[in-house]
């Protein structure tokens, strides 16, 4: 599966580029369900894989706020964006490519061109943690106290196993370093629909710059009247860097999600 979601900072003459890669789910039906972990890792599984069927015919809109941290914790820069948002689908050779798609609104296009914040790509999609081209590089665990208090949902963590393939990499001058990302999964235990997603890299990674990175991101039920069932999608993302120097924090919001869909045609002319 090719990875093509990334996530720069740049700061004077160096920057660093951090891919994530993951999707929303369709809720698939399930009766009879339970607890044990590997029963709901398969679940999770089988809700993203169900999506990826369905992913490329909605787009969104996107609404970006960008900000730059200071030392005591307060905006010191900010810039806030409207794009047009899809994720494209491609099956070539039996190889998965997810490509995801910003295009920028009039508004931003009228804006003058200022020096690069934190440009964040490829986070809401972080459930490929749970896809089967994935899961297998990941150690799951059932968390403690496994639902949370007035909630039915499955708290499961996960943690990237060192050297295995991981949907996460650090790009640095054209050269990619996976990153073991760690972090909790709250799960529908019938559906496997995966509602939240809370996630860090497992070490720092002063050598190349980076030293934290954390992310959170909630999904929510968007219904269409063109189609039957529900699909979760991404709904709020956030996500906070810290270099050496320089701290940001992106904030992601998705709305106003449609369905579309595309057919096509192929016509033999005859002589």
């Amino acid at each position: 599966m090719k990875r093509q979601f990334a996530t720069m900072c740049k700061r004077s003459s160096r920057g660093f580029i951090a891919v994530l890669l993951g999707a929303c789910t369709l809720c698939p039906s399930a009766s009879g369900a339970t607890n044990s972990l590997p029963e709901l890792l398969d679940r999770a599984s089988n809700s993203v894989s169900a999506f990826l069927d369905t992913i490329s015919e909605v787009n969104c809109t996107e609404h970006l706020t960008q900000e730059k941290i200071a030392d005591n914790g307060k905006t010191i820069e900010k810039r806030e964006s409207i794009f047009d948002y899809l994720v494209l689908l491609s099956n070539t050779g039996g190889e998965v490519n997810l490509v995801e798609s910003r295009v920028a609104a009039d508004s931003n296009k009228e804006a003058p061109e200022k020096a690069p914040l934190l440009v964040s790509n490829g986070f809401s999609m972080l459930l490929l943690v749970f896809h089967p081209y994935y899961s297998g590089s990941f150690q799951f665990s059932v968390a403690n106290g496994e639902n949370d208090s007035g909630s039915a949902l499955s708290k499961v963590n996960f943690r990237h196993i060192p050297g295995a393939r991981s949907p996460a990499a650090l790009a640095v001058r054209g050269r990619e370093y996976p990153l073991d990302i760690s972090g909790t999964a709250w799960i529908d235990p019938q559906t496997g629909v995966i509602e939240k997603i809370d996630a860090q890299i497992g070490t720092e990674m002063e050598d190349v710059g980076l030293r934290t990175m954390h992310c959170e991101i909630d999904y929510a039920p968007v219904s269409f009247r063109t189609a039957a069932g529900t699909y979760w999608l991404p709904a709020h993302a956030t996500v906070e860097v810290e270099s050496r120097h320089q701290h940001w924090r992106n904030t992601h919001v998705f709305s106003a999600y449609k369905r579309f869909s595309v057919n096509t045609k192929e016509q033999v002319s005859h002589p």
